[in-house]
């Protein structure tokens, strides 16, 4: 029995009196997937979390991603994010009649993109310093493509704090800050100083040698005295865009 046999047969269940919409929803939220081999592409996904799986480019071959987001586009799925791909591996898909957007600071693209027209909430996203913008925009996209809206703050780090202290009107009418910061990583602990929301700190590896590759930065804001601070890993801007993402679309969102 295929995927649509299952999901009809759940639905003439729930049709013929034999089956609660509430446990019929159940069941959908575990099916279907599509088994290619090489991936097990979770086709319910958005059902259970409200978004398409992501491909993580990074890896997987230029045949596998094609693979992979040639089946989904089959499904009629848009806004496909792929994360931590490279220029040549967009390019094979460009060939391939994958239409996409690239984004090279970020090294991510939408596949199959379809424009958000009405954008939601409040995200503001503050780096350091320039040299932290490809995870700044990782986590921007991310989160803009979720259909959040996003305003960026870049370069407003604690070594010109005057520069933070200015965007203060844009930061307290944010409903969730990111703050991502390499060297110290004390970014986190001012902005958490600042708002009332909730802030998400991403340590990146940017730094000298004590730095330790995003070490220092991730420890200092795992030591945040500042209150509301949570911390997700070295680099991960995708990770951050999609919990602020659905931090901004809480229930309570205006």
């Amino acid at each position: 029995m295929n995927e649509n046999e299952k999901t009809l047969e759940i639905l003439r269940k729930v049709q013929n009196g034999k089956l609660s919409a509430e446990k019929a929803l159940t069941q959908l939220k575990v099916l279907p997937f599509k088994n290619l081999g090489y991936a097990n592409i979770d086709y319910h996904r958005s059902l259970r979390q409200g978004a398409c799986e992501t491909i993580y480019g990074q890896s997987k071959t230029c045949e596998q991603i094609c693979g992979i987001a040639s089946d989904m586009i089959s499904r009629g799925l848009n806004n496909i994010i792929v994360t931590r791909i490279s220029k040549d591996k967009t390019t094979y898909l460009i060939k391939k009649k994958i239409k996409l957007k690239y984004y090279p600071v970020a090294n991510l693209a939408v596949v199959n993109p379809k424009e958000i027209k009405n954008k939601k909430g409040s995200i503001a996203i503050v780096s350091g310093g320039t040299s932290d913008m490809p995870v700044c925009e990782e986590a921007a996209l991310t989160a803009e493509t979720l259909g959040s809206r996003v305003t960026r703050l870049y370069d407003v780090g604690v070594a010109g704090i005057h520069r933070l202290l200015s965007c203060s009107e844009t930061l307290a009418s944010a409903r969730v800050v990111v703050a991502v910061a390499g060297m110290e990583g004390a970014l986190a602990s001012v902005a958490g100083g600042l708002v009332s929301c909730p802030v998400i700190a991403v340590p990146t590896s940017v730094g000298y040698g004590a730095n330790f590759k995003g070490v220092a930065a991730l420890l200092s804001m795992l030591n945040s005295c500042a209150n509301g601070v949570s911390v997700v890993n070295i680099d991960n801007g995708f990770g951050a865009g999609v919990i602020a993402d659905r931090i901004n679309k809480m229930e309570s969102a205006k």
